[in-house]
């Protein structure tokens, strides 16, 4: 009997196993009431990024929402058409531009000179009255100043007559103009012809010419020979 008691006492005293329904809320808001819980919960900002991300999936998805119908998707397609045509409007549509090669093969001459740099020193050996010089260095500056915009390629090798060529395709309405530009560089440099103010006049004119034009074509006009 005193056994009995004993062990009727100690089971008294040991919880139950299996707790009835109050004891095992208060168990679950116990352990729910730990920190780490709370860390793992989504923050707000989770929360909105999760529902946008759902609509966005929902708008794209086979099925829509019957409440929403087919036009959501298509104001949503207005909307992103809208957003397109706001940003080529403020900043304009990207373009590729062509940068000035601090190296260009001019008639083969490695020219590290810019186009302003030549025709400053073809300005300067045209005041000393030296044509030559003056000729030669102005249809350079007119070459490398083509050639930094864009509108006109010197691939190794290219003459001046096909330089003229390819110039002429990039500002079809000067093409004579040009021909005449490069064959007197052409008769001082190659032919050792005397030049004359008159054709020093002839490049310059030329060079201010296309210098003010935009090129007719979009792309390189590669110069061969």
């Amino acid at each position: 009997m005193v056994v009995a008691g004993a062990l009727s006492r100690l089971a008294e005293s040991v919880p139950p196993l299996i707790p009835d329904r109050d004891e095992a809320r208060r168990w679950a808001e116990r352990e729910l009431a730990d920190p780490r819980y709370a860390i793992a919960e989504p923050t707000p900002l989770d929360r909105i990024a999760r529902a946008i991300a759902e609509f966005f999936e929902s708008l794209f998805s086979a099925e829509l929402p019957a409440v929403w119908g087919p036009w959501v998707a298509i104001v949503a397609a207005v909307v992103v058409g809208l957003v397109i045509l706001a940003a080529f409007l403020v900043w304009g549509v990207p373009r590729v531009t062509a940068r000035p090669r601090t190296t260009v093969d001019l008639f083969g001459v490695d020219e590290q000179r810019s186009a302003d740099q030549l025709r400053r020193e073809a300005s300067s050996s045209a005041a000393r009255g030296d044509w030559d010089d003056a000729i030669v260095l102005r249809f350079r500056a007119l070459a490398r100043g083509l050639v930094e915009r864009g509108a006109v390629d010197t691939p190794p090798g290219a003459t001046v007559h096909a330089f003229a060529r390819a110039a002429a395709r990039a500002f079809p309405g000067h093409a004579d103009e040009l021909e005449s530009a490069a064959a007197a560089f052409d008769d001082v440099r190659y032919l050792r012809r005397p030049g004359t103010e008159d054709l020093y006049r002839r490049v310059v004119s030329v060079d201010e010419t296309v210098r003010a034009m935009p090129p007719v074509l979009p792309v390189l006009a590669g110069a061969s020979s």
